[in-house]
C-alpha cells in the first residue's frame, strides 16, 4: 500500500387492469389476474435517474404455472431512451422494444416465485415507466383487478438459482425493491457528516467486526467504535459467507442494519479498479487492468443503485474512493526509480483515472451520498516533487467521465496506515529535514499534511468548503517506547528518532507493524479543515500475509508483509517491521489486535 515514493415518502405500486399506472419514484407494479389458471405474470419495475442516465430494477414473478425459461418485453415510451448494460438477464433493444431473457441459473420459475433483473439506461428527452410487459407472449395486465390494489410490490423471493453457479455469478443491485418507508428526508448535503451541531453523529457499527473484535479479550472497550465496511470485489456488494476476508454480509445488509442501529453515517471503502495497487501486491485486485468496463457496470453501477434506494435517504452514506491509487501514478511511474510495470501501464490507459471519475459521477448524484478521495499520507505525498503533482492528478480524476469538481465532499489521509496524527515533540525545521527520518520531507504527521494539502486542492478549483479525514485506527504509538518529550542532545538522526512517536523503521513500511497501537477513537471536527479523526482499517483486519498463501481472493504476497525481508528502494532498505504469522489481507489477525489495544493512545 503507502510507499514513499510513490425521498422521504414511500412510494407504491399501483394496481391496474388493461393498462398500468406510474408513479412518481417511477415504481410500476402490473399484476396478473387475481384468479389465474395458466399464464400470468407480475412485474414491479423501479428506477433512480439523474441527468441523461437512470438504473432499472425489475422484478418478475410468475402468478401462473410454473415456466422453465422465460422472455420478458416491453417498450419505452420515449425513443431516447435507451438500455446501456444489464445483469442477470441476456438483454437486446430494437428501436424502443427491450427484449431480455433468462440466464440457465434464473429460467426456472414456480408458482409464486419470482426473480430480478436490471440494467443501467440512457435518455435524451424523458424517461418515462414503461407502461406494459409481457412474459413468453402473455401480457402482464389482465384478468380482473383485485378489489385492494396491492401497496407493496411482491415480497415472494427470488427463485434459488441451481446448485451449480453460472461461470460468471451475476452482479445485481437490490435483489428486492423498499418494502418499508425511508426514515427520514435527504435534504441538502450537510457541510459534515461526522457531525450533528458541536456533537459527534452516531456512526454505523459494524457486527461482523464488532464480533471478531470482543472475539480477544479486552475487544468490547472498542467494539463499538465505527468501522468502515471494505467493498473490495465484486462479490462484496452482496456479501462472501465462504471468504476469509469479507462476510456474508453485503451492502443492503448493512445499510439495513444501519437502519435499525438509527445510525447517523455508515462508511464504506470503494476499493476495486482494475489494476488496483499496482505498486503493492498484497493488496492487488480481481480486475485485470483492462477491465474498466466490468468496474463501471458490474461493481461501481450495482452499489450506486442500492445506495440509491430512497429506502437509504435518511443515512448519511460516506464512500472512500480507491486508496492507494492515483498517487501511484506520480511516485510509481517512470522515469522514477521506483516505478513499476502495472504502475506504467495503469498511467498509460488512463482508467485509475477514468475509474475515480466514473464513480464519483455516480454516488455523487445520490443526494445523501458523501465522497472523500484517498490522498495517500505525509510519507508518501509529502516531498515537493509529489505533493502538486498529486493534486493535479486528483483534480484532473474528479473532472473526468463526466464528473465535476463537485461530487468531491472532500479527502481522506492515512487510510490503512500508520502515520502519526500529530508529532508532539517535533516539527520539520531547515535542520532536521535532512535527518534519514525526515528525508527531506516537508511535514512530519498527517493532521499538518492534510491541512496544507487541504489549501493546495483549494486552489486547483476544489470547493473551500471541502473537508479532510485522517484515518486514526492504527496510529497511536503508545506502549512503553512511545517518547515523553522531545530529545535535544546528539546527532540530529538521534534527535529526530529520539523526539518521534511513530516508532517505525522508515516512513515507507506499511505492512502489520510490530509495536503499532489503536489511536484517537473517531470525532468530528478535531482541528480547522479536519472534518474527523475515523477508523476506515478496522483494527485486527490484516494488510497483507507474511508469506505466500494461496487463496481464491485474488490477494496476492508482497515482501513488504515479510518480516525477515532486508527492504527495496521505497523503503530505502530497511527491514520491513511487519508482524510475523500474518494471514492474507483482510482476514481477521487476533495477534495484531492485541498488540493495537496493549499500545492504544490515548490509551484504553
Amino acid at each position: 500500500m503507502n510507499l514513499r515514493s510513490r425521498l422521504s415518502v414511500r412510494q407504491k405500486a399501483v394496481a391496474v387492469a388493461g393498462a398500468s399506472a406510474l408513479v412518481a419514484a417511477g415504481l410500476v407494479t402490473i399484476p396478473a389476474s387475481a384468479a389465474f389458471a395458466a399464464p400470468g405474470c407480475s412485474v414491479t419495475y423501479t428506477s433512480n435517474q439523474w441527468p441523461g442516465g437512470f438504473t432499472a430494477n425489475i422484478t418478475i414473478q410468475n402468478v401462473g404455472d410454473p415456466i422453465s425459461s422465460w422472455t420478458l418485453r416491453f417498450t419505452f415510451p420515449d425513443s431516447g431512451q435507451r438500455v446501456d448494460h444489464g445483469w442477470s438477464a441476456n438483454w437486446s433493444q430494437s428501436g424502443s422494444q427491450v427484449t431480455a431473457t433468462s440466464m440457465s441459473w434464473n429460467g426456472s420459475l414456480g408458482t409464486g416465485a419470482s426473480t430480478t433483473i436490471g440494467f443501467n439506461g440512457t435518455w435524451t428527452n424523458s424517461n418515462p415507466t414503461p407502461n406494459s410487459f409481457t412474459l413468453n407472449g402473455v401480457t402482464c395486465n389482465g384478468g380482473t383487478t383485485p378489489t385492494t390494489p396491492p401497496t407493496t410490490p411482491p415480497t415472494t423471493p427470488p427463485t434459488t438459482p441451481p446448485t451449480t453457479p453460472p461461470t460468471t455469478p451475476p452482479t445485481t443491485p437490490p435483489t428486492t425493491p423498499p418494502t418499508t418507508p425511508p426514515t427520514g428526508s435527504p435534504g441538502p448535503r450537510v457541510d459534515n457528516p461526522y457531525a450533528n451541531g458541536q456533537g459527534n453523529a452516531k456512526g454505523y457499527i459494524n457486527p461482523e467486526w464488532k464480533a471478531k473484535a470482543e472475539s480477544v479479550e479486552g475487544g468490547d472497550r472498542v467494539s463499538n467504535t465505527p468501522t468502515a465496511v471494505w467493498l473490495d470485489r465484486i462479490a462484496a456488494i452482496e456479501g462472501t459467507p465462504n471468504s476469509s476476508s469479507n462476510g456474508p454480509m453485503g451492502v443492503r445488509d448493512h445499510l439495513d442494519e444501519a437502519l435499525a442501529q438509527g445510525a447517523d453515517y455508515i462508511q464504506f471503502v470503494i476499493y476495486n479498479l482494475p489494476g488496483r495497487d499496482c505498486a503493492a501486491l498484497a493488496s492487488n485486485g480481481e480486475l485485470g487492468p483492462d477491465e474498466i468496463d466490468r468496474y463501471k457496470h458490474e461493481y461501481i453501477d450495482p452499489i450506486a443503485a442500492i445506495q440509491g434506494d430512497p429506502k437509504y435517504r435518511s443515512l448519511r452514506i460516506i464512500n472512500i474512493i480507491e486508496i492507494d491509487s492515483l498517487p501511484n501514478l506520480v511516485t510509481n511511474v517512470a522515469p522514477r526509480e521506483t516505478q513499476t510495470e502495472m504502475c506504467n501501464t495503469m498511467k498509460a490507459n488512463g482508467n485509475y483515472v477514468k475509474g475515480v471519475g466514473y464513480a464519483l459521477a455516480k454516488f455523487g448524484a445520490i443526494p445523501n451520498v458523501y465522497n472523500y478521495i484517498d490522498a495517500g499520507h505525509h510519507g508518501w505525498l509529502g516531498w515537493d516533487d509529489n505533493f502538486r503533482p498529486s493534486a493535479q492528478i486528483f483534480a484532473e480524476a474528479a473532472r473526468a467521465e463526466g464528473s465535476t469538481l463537485a461530487n468531491v465532499h472532500g479527502f481522506i489521509a492515512n487510510t490503512a496506515n500508520y502515520s502519526a496524527t500529530l508529532e508532539p515533540y517535533l516539527n520539520v525545521t531547515d535542520q532536521n529535514r535532512q535527518s534519514k527520518w525526515i528525508d527531506w520531507n516537508r511535514y512530519v504527521d498527517e493532521q499538518r499534511f492534510a491541512q496544507a494539502l487541504r489549501t493546495e486542492l483549494i486552489s486547483l478549483g476544489f470547493s473551500s468548503d471541502i473537508g479532510m479525514l485522517i484515518d486514526t485506527s492504527r496510529n497511536g504509538w503508545g506502549g512503553p517506547n512511545r517518547p515523553t518529550g522531545p530529545k535535544t542532545t546528539g546527532t540530529i538522526d538521534e534527535q529526530v528518532d529520539g523526539s518521534r512517536i511513530d516508532r517505525r523503521l522508515h516512513l515507507g513500511n506499511w505492512c502489520n507493524q510490530a509495536g503499532a497501537g489503536l489511536g484517537e477513537r473517531p470525532r468530528a471536527n478535531p482541528a480547522p479543515g479536519i472534518d474527523a479523526y475515523v477508523w476506515i482499517k478496522p483494527p485486527g483486519e490484516s494488510d497483507g500475509s507474511s508469506e505466500y498463501i494461496p487463496n481464491p481472493d485474488g490477494k496476492g504476497f508482497d515482501r513488504m508483509c515479510d518480516p525477515t525481508y532486508e527492504g527495496n528502494i521505497r523503503n530505502n532498505y530497511n527491514r520491513t517491521g511487519a508482524l510475523p504469522n500474518a494471514p492474507i489481507s483482510g482476514a481477521w489477525f487476533p495477534a495484531q489486535f492485541r498488540e493495537l489495544m496493549d499500545n492504544a493512545y490515548p490509551p484504553l
